[in-house]
């Protein structure tokens, strides 16, 4: 049997790492949870409208702690790998059960990263609905990370209790305190490195931060008109307004004649990517309030696209009611761009990009 006497494969850089590691996972799955409930909320679950930076905030955090992971999980399987070669494999039915779990772990674990990544990047090389396997997978990892650390506590307590530096012995490689450092630098560059795509004053050094500033009228587009089915907007277009008290249809030119709000808010995309833009356009509650609809009104929203997830989409009443949420017509003072939504669409803040529809044709009162 081979012997491992790097300075790495130790308990105490294992359990260091360890607590990194679950920080950074903790961050990833709980802003993980708020990201697929705002998409897919439950009857219980509400998402408040300020600050308006909310999600932005929510979606940065999970990208970027799920980025760091990933230096970090390499890290600790490189200092826990020699116990794969132990003899024997299997001690007993308990030990056999634990490296279950930690298989389960293991594989739970990549393929959070390695989806979430492909899915940073906008790639789906593969044939399942990324939201549900990823929300599914994601329950499984941090169930059987709970039970990881609750059999290895005793050991974690007291490797973290004991000083890194102590009884130092010559071995070959970097010292502990030195893979220490390493594994730190790793997780931070990978943490420079994408963050610029939520944080605009690290979009010049985040060489990694992805769709910061490209699109037409200086803002990223993940889904164009062409992709969405979308074709050339007639004269003909109209918007078709309903609620109890009846149905209104309205020209660009008759939007434009109303009433216009100028807000700054930020597309905050699931991807990770955001970034702040100044919308004109007109306030949803007074195109609801037209048609009859009162303060707790939620509006289903439907797109003039031909098809996909998100081609209709549900405004809560408190998104609804806000005076930042718009039928945005203009774009940094100018007409949207086609790709951007034109004739309109919605803006509102402390809402995912996938839910700020565009080719709005149809507003229904439906609370």
């Amino acid at each position: 049997m081979p012997e491992f006497r790097g300075a790495a494969h130790d308990a105490r850089v294992t359990s260091r790492i360890g607590r990194w590691l679950g920080i950074a996972f903790g961050l990833c799955f709980v802003t993980g949870l708020l990201s697929h409930g705002i998409q897919h909320p439950p009857a219980w679950f509400s998402w408040p409208t300020r600050p308006v930076n909310l999600f932005r905030v929510n979606q940065g955090v999970h990208v970027i702690s799920g980025i760091v992971s990933i230096p970090l999980l390499v890290a600790k399987l490189w200092t826990v790998y020699p116990k794969l070669f132990a003899k024997p494999a299997i001690r007993s039915l308990p030990h056999a059960l634990e490296r279950v779990s930690i298989l389960a772990l293991l594989a739970a674990a990549f393929f959070q990263l390695a989806t979430g990544l492909f899915n940073v990047a906008q790639n789906y090389p593969w044939g399942f609905y990324f939201v549900t396997a990823h929300y599914a997978v994601a329950w499984i990892a941090v169930g059987t990370l709970l039970l990881h650390i609750a059999v290895k506590l005793p050991i974690i307590r007291e490797s973290l209790s004991t000083p890194v530096g102590l009884q130092q012995e010559a071995a070959a490689g970097l010292s502990r305190r030195a893979f220490l450092r390493s594994t730190g630098l790793a997780a931070g560059a990978a943490a420079l490195a994408t963050a610029g795509a939520t944080v605009p004053g690290l979009q010049g050094v985040s060489f990694l931060g992805w769709r910061s500033t490209r699109g037409p009228q200086g803002l990223p587009v993940n889904r164009t008109a062409t992709a969405a089915g979308v074709g050339r907007i007639t004269d003909a277009w109209r918007l078709e307004v309903t609620g109890p008290g009846g149905s209104r249809r309205l020209s660009l030119a008759e939007l434009t004649a109303l009433p216009q709000t100028t807000a700054e808010l930020p597309i905050a995309c699931v991807e990770g990517w955001s970034q702040s833009a100044t919308w004109t356009g007109v306030r949803i509650t007074d195109l609801i309030g037209s048609v009859g609809a009162g303060p707790q009104a939620a509006v289903r929203v439907e797109s003039l696209e031909q098809g996909g997830a998100y081609r209709v989409s549900e405004l809560p009443a408190a998104h609804a009611r806000d005076p930042l949420t718009l039928l945005a017509l203009r774009l940094n003072g100018e007409e949207l761009d086609l790709d951007h939504g034109y004739p309109c669409r919605i803006i509102a803040p402390s809402r995912p990009g996938v839910l700020q529809t565009k080719w709005v044709g149809r507003l229904v009162v439906t609370g």
